[in-house]
């Protein structure tokens, strides 16, 4: 199992976008959407690994093609 990094929301958007993701709203959360999945953002300076990881399972993304996309 890969060990997920602690991010920033805007690293996890640029790489969400990177994979086919585009921004629904934005206000204290970012939602994004591939037209299959929504995925919600918090707006925090560090995001996480647990926290990622769910965004992650909500995109249906693995750890590994995540680090790819970073």
């Amino acid at each position: 199992m890969t060990k997920l990094p602690q991010v920033s929301h805007e690293r996890v958007v640029r790489a969400l976008k990177r994979a086919g993701f585009y921004t629904l709203r934005e206000d204290k959360h970012i939602s994004m959407t591939d037209e299959k999945h929504i995925v919600i953002i918090p707006r925090q300076h560090v995001i996480k690994p647990c926290t990622l990881k769910q965004i992650l399972d909500a995109a249906d993304i693995s750890p590994e093609r995540f680090k790819d996309l970073l």
